[in-house]
């Protein structure tokens, strides 16, 4: 689950892993100073101006974790319950517990300390949802022009409120800043105040929520002049017409690993060396590499990654879409191995076929994305892109796909 940064531990979807040292959908609040240091936007125009021409991609991308990934606070967005007895997150400290309301100005979680005898609160409102909701949500709130990351996540598996991963169970922490980088991952821009690399502060009007088509794409504003005037086209970034390399470092802009940046993080444009924004992963793939975060490096580990040279994201994933169907994904695989290739199939033959992405891809937990109650754990499962062969012993427990 994401903080969870998407280039320092995550990229897809969820928690935001905050430290210390660590359409456009607008959010209202304070204004900021004039101190401010952004990436120039002029150049973008939102994705309204994409739904214009592209309808149909917009309406199919609008239900994608990428998408979805940040959302301004509503009954919808937020997925965990507010109804009493639903609403309350017991602690491994006797003495404390946290409480969400849905209130007529908006939604809180609340702190209550009945330590010494003598009960007090905390109370901040959610002000943005950040993860998509399929594996898990965490929630920011706004002090001033500081943001921060909130207590209380909420983890679909367990379809409970649980410890924001990273907090210590049973302490009421409200103090973890969310700095740019976390932000990165989950926001397609926001304008920091002062350092575009470590401060907290933004201009909370200047966030745009979720990943739009100009994370992709490039700013589009010369293109929709262009056609909207009916004058000589001019082209937008198509990241599947750039280099094998190009396209692959648009999906590491989340991930690709332990990459911190070099300047403002939402500097990138598709189609530029992302090690111009980015300093590169000093760790390097390895089999030790954990599969949160990390796509980009474990496919590139992939014996079907260093073979076929034009084997990029895309072969698998159409990110207009939601794709989370393992047969699917494994119809892929067959457009270039057979499965009467595979050395389990004179065995096992109906249960190979349709799951050579959970043979070859296996669902394996996260070590670093963790959540802790009452001396329990719970980590972000996530598919494992090093595709290689694993234990056959895998298989005996896979069903035959649907």
């Amino acid at each position: 689950m994401s903080p969870w940064c998407g280039r320092q531990i995550f990229a897809g979807a969820l928690f935001i892993v905050l430290a210390l040292n660590a359409d456009l959908l607008l959010l209202a609040g304070p204004q900021s100073d004039a101190s401010t240091t952004s990436t120039n936007r002029q150049n973008y125009t939102g994705d309204k101006a994409c739904r214009a021409c592209h309808s149909e991609k917009a309406a199919s991308y609008s239900t994608t974790a990428h998408r979805l990934t940040s959302q301004a606070p509503t009954k919808e967005s937020i997925l965990g319950s507010f109804a009493e007895g639903k609403n309350v997150l017991k602690t491994s400290n006797p003495n404390l517990y946290f409480r969400m309301d849905a209130k007529p100005d908006g939604f809180y979680q609340t702190s209550v300390s009945a330590s010494s005898g003598v009960d007090s609160s905390r109370s901040e409102r959610m002000d943005v949802v950040v993860g998509s909701g399929r594996r898990g949500q965490t929630y920011l709130y706004w002090k001033g022009d500081q943001l921060f990351q909130l207590p209380v996540s909420y983890w679909t598996d367990l379809a409970a409120w649980i410890n924001s991963p990273g907090y210590r169970d049973g302490d009421a922490n409200f103090e973890k800043r969310v700095i740019p980088d976390c932000l990165g991952c989950h926001l397609s821009y926001a304008a920091a105040v002062g350092s575009p690399i470590s401060s907290n502060r933004y201009m909370p009007e200047s966030l745009v929520l979720g990943i739009s088509c100009e994370r992709c794409h490039g700013p589009g504003r010369q293109h929709v002049g262009a056609m909207t005037d009916e004058k000589s086209a001019v082209n937008i970034i198509n990241p599947a017409k750039l280099t094998r390399d190009r396209q692959i470092d648009v999906c590491a802009q989340c991930h690709g690993g332990l990459r911190t940046p070099r300047k403002d993080p939402f500097s990138y444009v598709p189609g530029e060396l992302l090690d111009k924004s980015f300093r590169p992963d000093d760790s390097g793939p390895a089999p030790t590499t954990d599969v949160h975060g990390n796509q980009v490096a474990l496919l590139q580990l992939s014996r079907c990654y260093q073979f076929s040279p034009n084997m990029s994201c895309s072969t698998c994933h159409d990110v207009h879409q939601t794709q989370r169907d393992p047969v699917a994904i494994s119809g892929r695989c067959l457009t270039c191995h057979r499965a009467e290739a595979c050395g389990e199939f004179p065995k096992r033959r109906e249960k190979i076929l349709g799951n050579c992405a959970n043979c070859h891809m296996p669902v394996q937990a996260s070590n670093v994305i963790i959540s802790s109650l009452k001396g329990m754990q719970a980590r972000e499962l996530v598919r494992n892109h090093w595709i290689r062969v694993y234990p056959a012993s895998r298989i005996d427990s896979l069903p035959p796909p649907n």
